[in-house]
């Protein structure tokens, strides 16, 4: 996912702010939360049902050298014949096309653009919110901790924070982390340092309200976690 350096760029911005707070700071990588198996079904199945009808809607030769095909035959079973055979050619476009775009879309570079934001965003806070669960726990004697997961294929990050630290803090500090994240990921040149800026405003908050005491250990690795 991300390189050594990137990493260890993070590892020391976790350390640094962990030395100013009792907070405990965990970062979470992951590459792609879900496959998202549906998407490709989906468009599949949308251009495979919309597409044919809308061509033959638009197209006035075809439906023309159809009609005059029934003028011309004359019989009942001629124009039964046709018809089936349109019915059966229709219907062989629609696999050709479904199949088609399955396979297109099942490219990981194609269905990741073509998966919606929002589904994208539930799926991450859902992972987020797992991950964060098995962190707490693993924490012993801590109920300030921090958990940046950030979804690096789907551009997506989700902060959460223990309940003692929104009564303290509130919520700003980590929209302003997440928007840090999204924006270096949006761009595409150095997620890493959308990450570290992440990690430098979470440890601002926590070193405000949670100081660090004599003493006092961490719990986890300041080494992000790959999943």
């Amino acid at each position: 996912m991300l390189s050594t350096l990137d990493e260890d760029r993070i590892t020391e911005a976790v350390s640094r702010c962990e030395t100013a707070t009792d907070g405990e700071i965990l970062v979470v990588l992951a590459e792609e939360v879900s496959r998202y198996r549906e998407i490709p079904l989906a468009w599949a199945a949308a251009f495979a049902l919309a597409l044919p009808p809308i061509v033959l809607s638009l197209s006035i030769q075809p439906l023309a050298d159809f009609a005059a095909s029934l003028w011309l035959t004359g019989q009942a079973a001629a124009t039964g014949e046709a018809l089936a055979i349109a019915l059966g050619l229709y219907a062989a476009i629609q696999i050709v096309l479904f199949l088609a775009v399955l396979a297109v879309v099942h490219i990981p570079a194609v269905r990741r653009v073509l998966t919606p934001k929002l589904l994208k965003r539930h799926r991450v806070a859902k992972a987020a919110h797992h991950q964060f669960a098995a962190v707490s726990a693993r924490a012993v004697g801590s109920a300030t901790g921090v958990l940046i997961f950030v979804a690096l294929a789907d551009r997506q990050v989700q902060i959460l924070a223990d309940a003692g630290i929104h009564r303290k803090c509130g919520e700003a500090p980590w929209t302003m982390a997440a928007q840090a994240v999204a924006t270096a990921m949006k761009g595409g040149a150095d997620p890493t340092a959308g990450i570290v800026a992440a990690v430098d405003i979470c440890g601002a908050a926590l070193a405000e309200h949670f100081p660090a005491t004599p003493g006092r250990t961490h719990d986890f690795s300041p080494r992000p976690m790959e999943v």
